[in-house]
């Protein structure tokens, strides 16, 4: 053992046996877990079975741990035996130890109070661990959804703002018909408001804990009266809304609430690292690419070449998104690989889930901050790339037939000249009519341009 170590024998073991990856578990999860040992002391002692000292020392240890005491103590790494057995004795042994000391006497003798026979009263790593998931991931949520929040709030921001911009849209990397940026920005923040609606979704069925049903479910060794008090104390104490579960037994043995919320998270990553590589795509340049907005200049881009500007920002964000995305993989073999009434593989859910929760939080605050508030669009360049766009002619096809205008759109290809000044030497439509047809403003509204009838006004 370390000289002065908070932590004991079991713990220890596992530090030697488990060199893996030089990774603590997320201080999220080490704070559920202990949250669930502060309850249960308190609910203890409620019942008479444990005596009031003990508990209020637990508790009192409890309280410094949340308060960020004794972090250094938690040493067990993330891939660890299954179930999470270490990361439980870790805590078990460190509340144990602090409360003695509490109570007036060294660390390591577990008397008073003991890891197994006080703080671990009436639960298995079992229920401890897959309950402490739910409450870490419950609440690390809060600040993911608070993020997706304020970037919807600034992307709708930019949607008024460039609402009068219009500019060539973009399909298949090709011309397309003519678009406002304001519409673009738009449906990006519906995309992530309807992915924040999936993660609170998610997040709902975490809610439903399995607390007392200790080794398999049934509830061996918990009273009767302790998983309903268990949730009044965690919800009192972690400030998170919680429900008893229906069946204990489903909830041990299932990760299925786990991988949904996975599923949820991946889907934020997907649609967030599309939004970043269309804003890179857009703001591609800024002589040799579509330069229709300028991202802030948050750092030199270049160690060569002087003066360049790369959109470090959103490149930044595609890393995080990808990585959520290998993480929901890790996520759905582990669920998937567990056995009966118990799944093994929790440690590692956990460490990915939260994992993915934090860094995407991180991901989008920071891109909403340093770069999408910042964003600046290049009217100019929209007008000159849409009023060369070739798909233009489709605005005709309604009153020249599809074959004539799509003649018109390889003629302009071929020869340079815009549809516009195309359709104008070659006089398809009258002069006044044509103006009406080719009014790029109405080109982005529903209805054919020119034709006026049942158009809003």
């Amino acid at each position: 053992m370390p000289a002065g170590a908070l932590f004991g024998g079991q713990t220890q073991r596992a530090v030697l046996n488990f060199p893996i990856s030089g990774l603590r578990p997320s201080p999220a999860f080490v704070a559920a877990i202990v949250r669930i040992k502060r309850a249960a002391a308190r609910v203890h002692q409620g019942t008479g079975r444990l005596e009031a000292a003990s508990a209020d020392a637990i508790v009192r240890a409890s309280d410094e741990v949340l308060a960020g005491s004794h972090a250094e103590a938690f040493v067990v790494d993330v891939y660890q035996a299954g179930a999470g057995t270490s990361l439980n004795m870790n805590v078990n042994e460190v509340l144990a130890n602090r409360a003695n000391e509490l109570l007036g006497t060294p660390r390591g003798g577990y008397a008073p109070v003991h890891p197994n026979d006080h703080v671990n009263m009436a639960q298995s790593t079992n229920d401890v661990i897959p309950t402490a998931m739910r409450i870490a991931v419950v609440t690390e949520a809060r600040a993911l959804v608070s993020s997706l929040d304020t970037l919807v709030t600034s992307l709708r921001a930019k949607a008024s703002e460039f609402d009068g911009i219009v500019k060539a849209g973009r399909s298949h990397l090709q011309d397309a018909m003519p678009i406002r940026l304001g519409q673009e920005f738009a449906a990006w923040a519906g995309t992530l408001e309807r992915a924040r609606r999936r993660v609170e979704a998610a997040t709902d069925d975490l809610r439903d804990i399995g607390i007392g049903g200790t080794a398999v479910g049934t509830g061996v060794n918990a009273e009767p009266v302790y998983p309903e008090r268990m949730v009044n104390e965690l919800v009192a104490n972690a400030g998170i809304e919680l429900r008893l579960g229906l069946d204990p037994v489903q909830l041990m043995q299932s990760m299925g609430d786990f991988t949904a919320f996975s599923a949820a998270l991946r889907g934020v990553a997907l649609d967030l690292s599309k939004i970043s590589s269309d804003i890179r795509l857009l703001a591609s340049g800024p002589r040799t690419g579509l330069n229709e907005i300028a991202l802030p200049a948050v750092q030199p881009g270049s160690s060569i070449m002087p003066g360049k500007i790369n959109p470090s920002i959103p490149e930044m964000v595609n890393q995080v998104c990808y990585q959520v995305i290998g993480n929901d993989t890790t996520v759905a073999f582990a669920a998937e690989h567990g056995q009966l009434e118990l799944n093994v593989m929790m440690p590692v859910i956990a460490h990915n889930l939260l994992q993915s929760e934090r860094i995407l939080a991180n991901a989008i605050r920071v891109f909403d901050e340093r770069c999408v508030r910042g964003i600046m669009a290049d009217a100019a360049q929209a007008a000159y790339w849409v009023e060369r766009s070739a798909a233009l002619a489709t605005a005709l096809a309604p009153y020249i037939g599809y074959a004539k205008a799509a003649e018109l759109s390889k003629e302009s290809l071929k020869t340079g000249e815009s549809i516009r000044e195309l359709a104008t030497r070659l006089k398809v439509l009258p002069d006044d009519e044509l103006k009406r047809v080719l009014d790029l403003r109405a080109m982005t509204e529903i209805g054919v341009p020119g034709n006026t009838v049942g158009r809003k006004p």
